[in-house]
């Protein structure tokens, strides 16, 4: 088992990142940041805390591990079905009545969640006339989901959560197989546009119908989300739909009274007001 970094040098690191590199975690919370960095130590071999706050500092290439452990989010396509089942039934009909469809996936990680969405619109008739924008605080994980390149013997497990959302196809029509890679098909991508963007500093870019953040927040503390819903919310346009994870709600934050449970069952809100 992982051993647990002291406090205070959980704040040391935070400190040397924003000072050093930009990056800000100060508002992250601190027993995610504490475990993945006790991970992180485990994993690389460092003997103390001391070596590795070196190895960080004096290291620029190495940043981009910590970075990556440091924001990644466990995602899979179609993780969590019975959510995507909503989207198609729910959602997406309420979306075709747009001439144009702008969706943004905010912490989009590797990416298995926006060719996901895709493969939705592609079905609903919707992807030539919709935009996704993939954004995410870590280069390293855009380049990977810009490849849309996965592990084939994760194609199965992605297959069964396909049919379980709804799927109407045969979900290898949508990947070609290459040795032990599977290759997302070209026109899923086409219609995509990744960039960095920090959730803790960023601004609002463009007005969007659906925005999803899954799995996401709850790295956060209550501050930085009520920051991120504002922002959310100055990037939705009225009517428009914020997905977020099973595990985060928009309830007890400020902007609670400007939104609508859609669903009872899934964390999907509409902008009312």
């Amino acid at each position: 088992m992982d051993k647990a970094i002291k406090d205070e040098d959980v704040e040391v690191l935070i400190n040397d990142l924003l000072e050093i590199y930009g990056y800000d975690f100060t508002e992250y919370s601190r027993a995610s940041l504490s475990r993945r960095v006790s991970r992180l130590q485990a994993l690389d071999k460092f003997p103390s805390f001391a070596e590795f706050r070196y190895k960080v500092r004096s290291d620029a290439a190495y940043l981009k591990r910590v970075v990556e452990e440091l924001t990644v989010n466990v995602t899979e396509m179609f993780r969590d079905p019975p959510f995507y089942k909503v989207l198609r039934d729910e959602i997406l009909p309420v979306l075709a009545t747009h001439p144009f469809i702008r969706i943004w996936h905010a912490g989009v990680s590797t990416g298995e969640e926006i060719y996901s969405m895709a493969i939705l619109l592609h079905e609903a008739n919707l992807l030539h006339k919709s935009l996704l924008y993939g954004t995410d605080l870590n280069p390293a994980v855009l380049e990977k989901a810009k490849k849309g390149i996965f592990p084939l013997d994760q194609m199965q497990r992605y297959s069964e959560n396909y049919i379980q959302s709804g799927g109407i196809s045969d979900f290898s029509v949508y990947y070609t197989a290459n040795y032990n890679k599977a290759r997302i098909s070209e026109f899923l991508g086409e219609r995509m546009i990744f960039s960095t963007h920090n959730l803790v500093s960023d601004r609002s870019f463009n007005e969007f119908q659906l925005i999803l953040c899954r799995n996401v927040l709850i790295y956060f503390n209550r501050e930085l989300q009520d920051k991120t819903f504002e922002l959310f919310d100055n990037s939705l346009e009225l009517f428009g739909v914020l997905a977020l994870g099973s595990k985060e709600t928009l309830k007890f934050s400020p902007l609670e009274k400007k939104f609508k449970l859609v669903n009872p069952n899934e964390k999907i809100w509409r902008k009312i007001a």
